[in-house]
This record gives C-alpha cells, structure tokens and sequence, in this order.
C-alpha cells in the first residue's frame, strides 16, 4: 500500500493486517500512528519525507520488518529501546538520511543484520563506536555529516560501496595526540583490561552496571590489547579502499582517504608505531 498524499491518509478505517509493504510519505505526519504498529506481517515501512521527530519503541514490536525508510523527516535521536528491540534479528535496510542526527546509541550495533545503511545529510559528529561489529554491513552512506574523524572499529567493516563525501575530515598528525595515561595504572583498569583481553565473563548480576557499560566501550591498542579509561589516543589517515571495494571521493580532490581514531595502551606501543611512521617516511 502506498500513500503519498495528506488527503489520502485514512484517518477512521485500519490499515489491512496483511500488509507487507507500507509507505506513507508527504502527509506531514508528526508521528507515527500507532494503527501501523499492530500490522506484524510489515516488511518494509517507509515513512519518508514527513514530520517525524521520535520514534515509539513500540516499532521494535514489528517482529518481521526488514526495511525502514526514515529519510527526509526531523528525528533526533534513535533510541537504544530500538536498537535491543526484535529489530536486531530482522532490520536489513535503514534509511536515517536527511534528518537532525548527531549521534547514533553505542546500543545501534547490536543490530547486526544491517545490510545497507543511509546516514547522509545529518548532523553527525561520529559514527557508532563499535561500528565493526556490523559484520553483514555492505552498503553505508554517511555524506554531508559534521564527521571530523573515524572510529577506530571502522577498520574492521567490510563493505562494497561507502559514501563520506562532504565530511569536514581533521588532517591527521600520528604527533597529535592526547594522553590520558596514569602511573601505575588503578587497579580497576588493569582488572577491566584483563576482563577484556582473557574473554572474562561478565554482566549486571556480576558486577556494578556502570564498568559493564566501560567494558562494552573498550578500546583495542596496535598490540591487539585492550584499554578503557587510560590510554593515549591520536588519528593516521587510511585509505577507505582497505575497507570498501567502491569508494565516492570525500572531497572535490579526488581524495580517498580519511583519519581514524587510534588508541594505545601504553607509551611503549606509542612508541612503536611513531617508529613505524619514521621508517615509512624515508
């Protein structure tokens, strides 16, 4: 079914149950109606080019739903209650483009069915933290954001087409660093590395929820270690063919490359790698 104009909006009579295939656009909605949330058979939702600021929890509900189309509303967030919801095991398209994003939930990677992903004209500041664990993702668009810098776990994506056009990229400097460093380390960052690196189980029943929230957030140093609340962070530039078999240029000079976050866990492995960047540069 589709609905492209105000007038044609039922306002009295249900939506079929049956329904696979909703598109409601150009009707100025400001919200979702709750009439499209009990239709469970919904594959595909698009409700592009409306008013939407919020999106309900309840569209987690739609246990079948495969592709979301978002584009061109006024949403500002997208809530972790989505991200934890059914959608985990079902979303495979989500077009978030032309909306008034800056963030994306550190939650928006456990949905891991993600195949292609729209982000572009936003507001965003960053990517999601843990972006590499869209282990299905192919497709990711993200142009004319506000992003100055990748994350780390962007490396780890595998992709066939990516899009950062029109991104205000930070030129990297491996010099430019921050050190967020202490010694000796606290006995709790040295017990959360460990609990990181050894595959230590833990969860809420375990421990306090607030370090099960830093241990999800952890940071993997060039010695495949990981660090959490003390480390040294700085920015390399990386040639986005090493993680997309097409690429759009992100700026007007052809350019392909982008800087990426990266994190040490000590000064010796800082170290290491300003000596690697010594020795590539003769």
């Amino acid at each position: 079914m589709s609905i492209t104009s105000k007038k044609d909006y039922p306002l009295t009579s249900c939506f079929p149950y049956s329904l696979e295939q909703l598109q409601v656009s150009y009707c100025r909605l400001s919200r979702v109606d709750m009439r499209m949330l009990t239709l469970k058979k919904l594959r595909k939702l698009d409700l592009s080019n409306n008013h939407i600021k919020k999106l309900p929890a309840t569209i987690g509900d739609l246990c079948c739903l495969a592709e979301l189309v978002l584009h061109n509303n006024h949403l500002e967030a997208f809530s972790t209650a989505l991200c934890q919801s059914t959608l985990q095991h079902s979303l495979q398209y989500l077009d978030l483009g032309q909306n008034k994003l800056r963030a994306l939930p550190i939650q928006f990677c456990q949905l891991r069915e993600l195949v292609h992903l729209k982000l572009d004209d936003n507001e965003m500041l960053c990517l999601p933290f843990k972006i590499g664990q869209l282990s299905k993702l192919r497709f990711l668009s993200a142009a004319r954001n506000q992003l100055p810098y990748l994350p780390a776990d962007f490396r780890r994506l595998s992709l066939e087409n990516l899009d950062l056009f029109g991104n205000p990229f930070k030129h990297p400097n491996p010099l430019d660093h921050t050190i967020q460093l202490k010694f000796p380390l606290t006995l709790l960052e040295m017990a959360s590395r460990a609990a990181v690196n050894y595959r230590i189980p833990y969860g809420p029943q375990l421990i306090p929820a607030h370090l099960c929230q830093d241990l999800e957030v952890s940071k993997t140093c060039s010695c495949e270690k990981a660090c959490l609340n003390f480390y040294i962070q700085t920015t390399v530039s990386m040639n986005l063919h090493h993680v997309s078999h097409t690429v759009v240029l992100v700026d007007n000079m052809g350019g392909t490359e982008a800087p990426v976050l990266c994190y040490f866990c000590s000064l010796t492995c800082y170290s290491e790698f300003l000596d690697k960047c010594l020795q590539r540069g003769r």
